[in-house]
């Protein structure tokens, strides 16, 4: 096997595309397409992309890995961001641990002289996190995982939006009831769903006006959400809700339906209608779509353990990262021995916590029983 670097995606040659069209199958964020906006406009300019590639000698790619890298910096991280919900080193199935051997073997080698690695957010559920931090080991880095957060989803298991909404809890149930009559009566509620190209422009419009009136910060990168929906739309994958009041844009979500998945990637309200309850609204009307139009299996809130998001999904699981260290450089030597320091600290610290607690514990159980008094039957 060879490994081969390339520097943007458009030097990639089109023989990569199968790797990210299997990757997109599972995971939304995982296409060639998603990659190249989130290089194009979401990176600082100090960042540089770096594709690694694995290929036969025939020069059939069986392995792909997207980083980037600060200039004159050592260091290697996942080509994700906060805009990230999940990243997914790409290799052939009956290939993966050889190919993503090699491909560490060769970031490791003097040659390229990287002293870290870090890779974030992998589903810890699915094979290729261990498999990943496998190779790792056998290419002779460091590798530590660590938790990224919980990721909420519904398993819609063949039910119709009715039947689903059935398990959902009674004051949910009872406020959108109550707040649609509201909204659609007094209020000239309307709600939307914007799939295609034809209204993307318009949504985007009303999609930045809602969010620069909403409580979230301005994006730091505003080019990548136009792109992400131009993408999606293109495609068919769009699922952008906007609730109007009296014509004016009040709520917004954006969606992603792709291959039987929906995921819910952003939602923003206007804070002058948050008395409308619009985002629920808009939530339930979304839900009732993908699950009933669009035949979903699965939903996904994506990313963080809100608390209003186990309210609409059944199950929970983690993004995992792993950070790894080249113990052929010296930073990679401080930075392996640092990370077992603090690591050492930590788990003492809770050991000492939770002794702490169960001293606590006993002493009060003591003084309460001695305070008790002891009746003879």
């Amino acid at each position: 096997m060879q490994v081969k670097y390339f520097e943007d995606f458009t030097r990639l040659p089109e023989s990569y595309t199968p790797l990210f069209n299997e990757a997109e199958i599972a995971n939304f964020d995982s296409g060639r397409d998603w990659y190249a906006n989130l290089a194009a406009t979401a990176l600082s300019p100090d960042n540089c992309v770096l594709l690694c590639g694995v290929e036969h000698n025939e020069g059939h790619p069986v392995a792909a890995l997207p980083l980037h890298h600060f200039k004159n910096k050592r260091a290697l991280f996942s080509l994700s961001t906060f805009y990230s919900a999940l990243y997914v080193p790409l290799a052939a199935q009956d290939q993966q641990d050889e190919a993503l051997t090699t491909l560490f073997k060769s970031l490791k080698s003097a040659e390229q002289d990287w002293a870290s690695l870090r890779l974030n957010p992998i589903p810890k559920e699915q094979p290729v996190y261990e498999a990943t931090i496998r190779a790792l080991k056998n290419a002779g880095w460091l590798p530590f995982s660590y938790y990224c957060f919980g990721n909420w989803y519904l398993s819609v298991e063949g039910r119709s939006y009715n039947e689903y909404s059935e398990a959902l809890p009674s004051r949910i149930r009872n406020t959108i009831k109550r707040k649609s009559k509201h909204f659609y009566s007094r209020a000239g509620g309307k709600l939307e769903i914007v799939t295609g190209n034809d209204s993307v422009d318009r949504a985007i419009e009303a999609y930045n006006k809602i969010y620069l009136s909403s409580w979230k910060k301005p994006e730091p990168f505003p080019d990548f959400i136009p792109g992400m929906i131009r993408l999606f739309a293109n495609k068919d994958q769009l699922r952008l809700g906007i609730a109007y009041t009296n014509n004016i844009p009040v709520a917004a979500q954006i969606w992603i339906v792709s291959h039987g998945r929906a995921a819910i990637y952003k939602l923003a309200y206007d804070e002058k209608f948050s008395d409308l309850s619009a985002g629920s609204i808009l939530t339930e009307h979304l839900m009732r779509h993908v699950i009933d139009v669009d035949k979903v299996h699965e939903i996904d809130y994506l990313i963080g353990d809100d608390a209003y998001k186990k309210d609409w999904m059944n199950h929970r699981r983690e993004r995992w990262g792993i950070m790894a260290y080249n113990p052929h450089t010296l930073a990679g030597i401080l930075g392996s021995a640092n990370e077992v320091a603090r690591r050492t600290v930590k788990s003492v610290l809770n050991r000492f916590g939770k002794l702490t607690s169960t001293l606590k514990n006993a002493v009060n159980n003591s003084i309460r029983h001695k305070g008790a008094k002891h009746v003879d039957p």
